[in-house]
């Protein structure tokens, strides 16, 4: 039986939830915990990677958890949030996820490639591991994610992370699942497109996609009203259930695609060729 409703399923023998480091927006984080978990079941949401074998955020099931968040830095990694300085960012503010120390695990390159292994994570600062992630930590000490930081977009000046903006599409009541990317713009200098996935029996009328639009320009400001928004079947994803923003943004663009290999339904990305 497949079904979108978990309740028939028996779930006794479960004791933990988890999750991947994907930034979550609260309405699914909390669906997710309730009707999956029970409302028994923490959400063990971690940020970690195949090249430190291991985790720099995640939650111990003992601890106290908010919707959405990581928990704090595993033991024994020296994790921070830092500025393009590599200046730690005030409580609350949004940073780069970074390692200050090295982990046991830490992978010393990649086979074949020191100079990307290089490039990728060590040439932002001097000995120090720049994730590529966007972070931020409230006044309880809870780690959230807020998107990769390179998927940023500067709109009329203002750096927004994709979470933010998709985040806002999904107030929308009749939006499932929603991805946006930062394309050129001669007014703005980027503009945003955005892609939505309407829920069953929703149909993706332009009537509805204005409705969205209005929804997010609401939640957000004039400012970062779309430059454009569609209606898609459903989001390309990695096996870990990440959308693969780069991908889509490059089928956008007519740009040629990248590896996709680590992409669990390529098929998807039909619906993003704007021809």
């Amino acid at each position: 039986m497949r079904t979108s409703d978990p309740k028939p399923y028996q779930m006794e023998a479960l004791r933990l939830l988890g999750s991947t480091g994907e930034p979550w927006d609260e309405t699914a984080y909390l669906w997710f915990f309730e009707n999956v978990g029970r409302r028994r079941m923490p959400i063990l949401n971690i940020s970690g990677g195949t090249e430190i074998l291991g985790c720099f955020l995640y939650p111990l099931p003992i601890q106290p958890l908010k919707p959405c968040t990581l928990g704090a830095p595993g033991p024994g990694m020296a994790v921070e949030i830092l500025n393009d300085a590599g200046e730690p960012v005030p409580q609350g503010a949004t940073g780069y996820l970074a390692c200050t120390k090295p982990a046991p695990s830490m992978t010393r390159g990649v086979w074949g490639s020191p100079e990307r292994y290089l490039e990728t994570y060590w040439s932002k600062w001097p000995h120090i591991w720049n994730h590529g992630d966007w972070a931020s930590v409230d006044e309880d000490g809870c780690w959230y994610l807020h998107g990769r930081a390179d998927e940023s977009m500067n709109v009329a000046g203002r750096k927004i992370g994709p979470a933010e903006v998709e985040d806002a599409l999904m107030e929308h009541a009749g939006v499932s699942e929603a991805a946006v990317i930062g394309v050129p713009d001669d007014v703005k200098g980027e503009g945003i497109v955005g892609f939505v996935v309407p829920k069953p029996g929703q149909s993706g009328t332009p009537e509805w996609i204005a409705e969205v639009s209005a929804t997010l320009e609401h939640s957000l400001g004039p400012a970062f009203r779309p430059k454009a928004l569609h209606a898609v079947r459903e989001l390309p994803k990695t096996q870990s259930g990440k959308i693969v923003r780069r991908l889509i943004r490059q089928k956008y663009l007519g740009e040629e695609l990248g590896d996709t290999s680590t992409v669990q339904n390529p098929a998807a990305l039909a619906d993003f060729d704007p021809n």
